[in-house]
């Protein structure tokens, strides 16, 4: 169970702040007709997220079992990003936040779109290697399994709130502030992450 909550943890620290990828999404969920109609973009983010988290558990995971300096140094590496990573979120102003008239897009475009920035944006595969792919190096065959079925559930369940979110309050007055506040927590949820990270590599 600490695997699946630390998991949880990290994965909102690194998922909730709005770049290019949730923004997208959201702005699905304001401009198309229906939340049905958003669904391409929150099954391709979600799929793409899932794809990376994996490559980083597993792959990072295996290299970093056989080098004791990399783990050591990878693990530095992760605490240090994850507190700038934090500071820039929590100081940062939210965009495209405003009401401007958007077209609806294509399935096609939506999809489309969504991978090229899911898989092609270097920030997100920075994130999901150097954080994700770092912390699970604490954990073995069980908790490994629940610590990556987390992360997984929490890139769904945010990519899917995004869109109702925006169906929601999309286009009232004021939403503007809502960003703030997740901004702040998710660079809360960051510091939280990189303080468990010293924890553990001190026991």
């Amino acid at each position: 169970m600490q695997a699946f909550l630390h998991g949880m943890v990290l994965a909102m620290g690194l998922i909730l702040p709005l770049g290019v990828q949730n923004l997208f999404v959201f702005t699905q969920g304001v401009t198309q007709p229906s939340l049905l109609r958003v669904l391409p973009a929150v099954i391709t983010a979600s799929i793409c997220d899932t794809v990376l988290i994996l490559l980083a558990v597993e792959g990072v995971s295996v290299f970093v079992a056989s080098f004791v300096l990399f783990k050591i140094l990878l693990l530095t590496f992760g605490i240090i990003f994850l507190c700038y990573m934090g500071w820039i979120t929590w100081n940062s102003i939210p965009v495209g936040t405003n009401n401007d008239e958007t077209k609806s897009v294509t399935v096609k475009q939506q999809i489309l779109f969504a991978v090229s920035v899911s898989l092609f944006n270097p920030h997100a595969v920075l994130d999901t290697i150097g954080v994700i792919g770092t912390s699970s190096i604490h954990y073995v065959e069980r908790e490994k399994f629940l610590f990556t079925i987390a992360c997984i559930l929490v890139s769904w369940c945010w990519f899917l709130f995004l869109s109702v979110i925006g169906r929601v309050i999309g286009k009232r007055k004021g939403f503007r502030q809502v960003f703030g506040l997740i901004n702040k927590v998710s660079a809360v949820f960051m510091w939280l992450s990189a303080l468990y990270m010293i924890y553990n590599s001190t026991i």
